[in-house]
């Protein structure tokens, strides 16, 4: 039993030794990704976001804090996770393929001004990669979330996008620290729309 807290307990330090190091390199790119993210709200854009696994319940939780409410009463905000029309996903995945489950709705849905939220642990996942390469394509920009080294997402980031690249290689620190980047931008983001930002 004693050795199963340890694990907890290292696990816990693990956590916050992660998100220590992360919050000196990207509270600046964080700060300047909810600025953008609310900018594109304000000139009645739209916020798509996509990702696989645990990357996508979080695209999803983004989305739902936008449409619904975070921790301050406001009207609902324009969001689309990708990820959740199953007959979307199952029929492009068998007509086509499954690298282009996001990029055929980005490129349906999508239009300019709108910003692409990407997240992808390793930066590599191929679905990924496919829906910033139609974002761009759609004149979008693009907030990627991803950890590594950033694979090949990184390589795709124009001057008009943020990488916002958690410090570590372990999938579950990176999912944490995602967690608590889309909770910083949704904060951020209900300050600055709701008047709250000096």
């Amino acid at each position: 039993m004693m050795d199963a807290i340890q694990r907890v307990r290292d696990n816990f330090l693990e956590s916050i030794r992660v998100k220590t190091e992360a919050v000196d390199l990207l509270a600046q790119p964080i700060a300047r990704s909810a600025k953008m993210m609310a900018d594109c709200l304000l000139d009645e854009h739209k916020i798509l976001s996509c990702g696989n696994g645990g990357s996508a319940a979080d695209a999803q939780h983004f989305s739902a804090e936008m449409l619904n409410r975070f921790e301050m009463e406001r009207p609902g905000l324009p969001a689309i996770a990708l990820t959740t029309d199953s007959s979307a996903l199952t029929s492009i995945a068998n007509d086509y393929q499954f690298a282009e489950i996001y990029s055929k709705q980005i490129r349906a849905l999508g239009q300019p001004g709108d910003i692409l939220l990407a997240i992808s642990t390793s930066g590599d996942s191929h679905n990924i990669v496919h829906a910033v390469d139609a974002a761009h394509d759609r004149d979008m920009s693009i907030i990627a979330l991803t950890g590594r080294e950033g694979g090949q997402v990184a390589d795709l980031m124009r001057d008009t996008d943020i990488e916002l690249r958690v410090p570590s290689w372990s999938t579950a620190r990176i999912q944490e620290v995602h967690i608590m980047i889309i909770h910083s931008l949704c904060d951020l983001i209900d300050r600055q729309l709701l008047g709250l930002e000096t």
